[in-house]
């Protein structure tokens, strides 16, 4: 199988995102920090992982950057569809500043990356996205995330 370069720089969402306090406090409870969450809270370091399960209405969102056809739905349901599992690889946050409850943040991902790697049993594709987090008011960068899906197809 050969990896599809075309697929690089191209855009797979985009979000907008209102950080609230009870969503920054569960997460917090769960990662073990009862601390009171009030306006202007810091967010633990890895919220801006989920956030956009939490915080993304409907009627704020930006209109759809792959114009409907998401390209990581092609790539992981074609290898899905090989029988490939697929896993979450590695994470990597760069921050800019703390996210902070009141925050209303835009995110956009792209697909940064995508290569293959042969072991003796199987063959692991590799797609690496980033999202970049800025704030709606100023456009300023908050915080950027990479992080890579790894499909492995045994031989």
């Amino acid at each position: 199988m050969s990896v599809d370069s075309s697929v690089i720089g191209a855009k797979t969402g985009a979000w907008r995102v209102t950080v609230e306090r009870a969503p920054v406090a569960n997460f917090a409870r769960v990662l073990g920090d009862s601390t009171p969450v009030l306006a202007g809270t810091p967010a633990p370091p890895t919220f801006s992982f989920v956030m956009a399960h939490w915080g993304a209405y409907p009627d704020d969102q930006p209109a759809d950057p792959t114009g409907g056809t998401n390209p990581m739905h092609k790539i992981m349901g074609e290898l899905h569809g090989k029988g490939a599992l697929v896993l979450h690889g590695e994470q990597e946050f760069e921050y800019h500043r703390p996210i902070v409850s009141g925050d209303v943040l835009d995110g956009e991902q792209s697909i940064t990356d995508m290569y293959e790697k042969d072991t003796d049993s199987a063959t692991m594709t590799f797609v690496v996205m980033e999202t970049r987090w800025t704030d709606a008011r100023t456009n300023e960068p908050v915080v950027t995330e990479r992080f890579n899906l790894i499909a492995r197809l045994r031989k």
